[in-house]
């Protein structure tokens, strides 16, 4: 039997305020253990939340980056749940209003574009963390701790519609919406700390059949290669235990990346089992049309405005145009590069910056932002291609000196202390085409009778005896005309 896949994704996301969603207890990541948990969180008797406002207001950003609905009154709810680290023995969150409502995000695969709707996205506050790993009692006892500093920091809880169909899809979904939030700066994006961690819900059907099959929810999944990893475990053992006659079960799993598998944690809840019910301590949260169009006006240019921009303006294709607006960083000295090039050459700045840089930055480990060839060095770079100076092949030499600090990085000082000014005379490409004619008679008689890699040959040795400096277009050119 062939199977479908069948994807949902809820990500959440940890907002970039200084302090929790409902207490001024700093968020900062790393302090002692409970150093950063005030009576508010720790859920002490008397104690009352008051919301952030920064919270809401990143909220509002990221609606109006998706094309999502802002809802104008929105309510939080308690969520109930017993779990050492949630001190309330309850979650303030959202359940039938959410402050985001609908939504898509577009993104590529294989090159070709794709787009998940949303279903919702809401603000709620993050439960502590429990320790379990190397942590004793104040007798030396094997214990679990409780750290609260976690406990209130502010999350926007985003869930997709169920429409991925492959792991890849998933990857790249989460790919660009860890993009956005980083992108808008309502995010850092750091998956290590726990800032951008992805719950998978993954079931799997015959292929052409409507109904879902039962789902497993895959918890907490903090990387994009482990989030790959984890669905394609988990759709293989839903499939494999079908087809031996068992029947998959809702369920919580983890997925474990020392063994590459997932397995169970719990039985999943149903909403219902949480008895929402509107929090009695925090009134309905009224976003007036002004304050959205505040928000609005502050925020930067969008990746999807910025692509369709590339395209229109720079000529650029629909996928680099892509591939450049994956962050902002990237887009930004991409558009740096561009600028300080001649009319255009934008074109030939995107080649550079997806290839050559990107696979510097690859091989070192970097981000763009310490990229220690800068736009504008880059640009003057690629001027010397433009005008003829030198060839591509050459600059990718000199780009390599540049990135090493050679000559402080100037690409006009490396080409003239290494003499790699490309050979633009007629005259003496003439005159070494004249030599490679005459030394290889067979391989003239094989492209005169028809064989174009002969041809290919005797460019290879023109530019050998011009070591690489020969302008390769006009090599083509003059050896064409006296081959006849």
């Amino acid at each position: 039997m062939e199977w479908e896949i069948v994807i949902g994704l809820e990500t959440h996301t940890q907002l970039s305020t200084q302090s929790k969603i409902f207490s001024d207890s700093s968020t900062r990541y790393g302090a002692e253990p409970n150093t950063q948990a005030n009576e508010v969180d720790m859920a002490l008797p008397g104690s009352l939340p008051v919301l952030n406002k920064g919270a809401v207001e990143r909220a509002i950003q990221f609606g109006l980056a998706v094309g999502a609905h802002v809802a104008p009154l929105s309510v939080f709810a308690r969520k109930n749940y017993f779990y050492p680290d949630l001190p309330k023995n309850y979650q303030i969150s959202q359940f039938e209003i959410p402050v985001v409502q609908g939504g898509s995000i577009s993104f590529f695969v294989d090159g070709v574009e794709k787009t998940v709707n949303l279903t919702r996205a809401h603000l709620e506050e993050d439960a502590g963390k429990s320790l379990h790993e190397d942590f004793t009692g104040p007798h030396g006892e094997s214990s679990t701790g409780i750290d609260l500093n976690r406990a209130g920091t502010p999350l926007l809880e985003i869930v997709s519609e169920p429409e991925m169909r492959s792991a890849a899809e998933a990857v790249a979904y989460a790919r660009a919406l860890h993009s956005l939030v980083v992108w808008l700066g309502i995010c850092d994006g750091n998956m290590q700390e726990g800032s951008f961690r992805c719950d998978a819900n993954v079931s799997v059907r015959p292929k052409g059949q409507k109904e879902f099959g039962t789902r497993s929810e895959v918890k907490n999944v903090n990387s994009f290669r482990f989030l790959e990893r984890a669905i394609l475990f988990e759709a293989r053992r839903q499939i494999e235990l079908i087809e031996d006659g068992g029947t998959v079960v809702q369920e919580t799993r983890l997925y474990d990346a020392d063994r590459d598998e997932t397995r169970s944690m719990r039985s999943k809840e149903d909403s219902h089992d949480y008895r929402y019910f509107p929090d009695p301590d925090l009134p309905p949260l009224v976003i007036a049309p002004e304050w959205i169009e505040k928000v609005r006006a502050a925020m930067p240019e969008l990746p999807r405005h910025k692509r369709e921009r590339f395209q229109e303006k720079l000529g650029l294709t629909a996928y680099d145009a892509a591939q450049l607006t994956m962050d902002r960083a990237t887009s930004d000295y991409f558009e740096q590069a561009a600028a300080a090039l001649p009319p255009g050459q934008a074109k030939l700045a995107a080649n550079w910056v997806l290839g050559e840089v990107s696979a510097a930055l690859n091989r070192e480990e970097l981000d763009i932002s310490r990229c220690p060839v800068k736009p504008v060095a880059l640009a003057s770079l690629i001027e010397r291609i433009i005008d003829g100076t030198i060839s591509n092949k050459i600059a990718r030499e000199v780009f390599t000196a540049m990135w090493a600090g050679e000559q402080n990085g100037s690409a006009d000082a490396i080409i003239e202390a290494r003499g790699l000014k490309q050979i633009s005379d007629s005259g003496a490409i003439g005159a070494m085409i004249d030599d490679v004619i005459a030394a290889h008679p067979a391989t003239v008689d094989e492209y005169r009778a028809g064989k174009q890699k002969a041809f290919n040959s005797l460019v290879g040795q023109v530019m050998k005896a011009a070591k690489g400096k020969a302008n390769p277009q006009q090599v083509n050119d003059l050896l064409k005309q006296k081959l006849g």
